[in-house]
């Protein structure tokens, strides 16, 4: 059975991947929602059967071609959207997500946007403020650079 997204009858968990070069870090324009256009890390479900690890390793792989040694957890996120009522009722959560995201760095690959990236680039710390990212993401960021240099950033 497939997890429904939309709607889902209890929270879905995902993972995301931290992944810096110097001083630039690894963005990607969502293409579908939730928070399609917005600029995001790469990431998404977990799937079953599969380490959190390895799965925030496989959406680094699909959304932006690189393969990633993944480090350390810098942060858990929790996302709920709800959707009013259009009658005045009580709100519908649209989505719920529990994000585990971690400090990772490129192994091998080449950057190019796929599955459900619309587009993926290397963006300098500093210029963050320019993107329109989604909810978070600068403070997660921010304790992903403290995990890495506490030295806890890959194993």
């Amino acid at each position: 059975m497939i997890a429904q997204r939309e709607f889902p009858d209890s929270p879905r968990a995902g993972v995301g991947a931290v992944v810096f070069d110097g001083d630039r870090v690894l963005l990607v324009r969502r293409g579908r929602p939730p928070a399609a256009g917005k600029w995001s890390l790469p990431g998404g479900l977990i799937e079953l059967g599969e380490r959190i690890q390895e799965a925030a390793a496989r959406e680094v792989a699909e959304e932006c071609g690189l393969r990633v040694r993944v480090g350390e957890v810098c942060g858990v996120i929790d996302r709920v959207i709800a959707e009013p009522d259009p009658a005045g009722g009580e709100a519908r959560i649209r989505y719920h997500w529990v994000i585990i995201d971690f400090v990772a760095e490129v192994v091998d690959g080449h950057l190019q946007a796929g599955s459900d990236a619309a587009e993926a680039r290397w963006v300098p710390l500093g210029e963050l403020g320019d993107y329109d990212t989604t909810d978070g993401l600068a403070d997660m960021i921010r304790r992903a650079m403290r995990v890495r240099q506490e030295g806890g950033a890959v194993r």
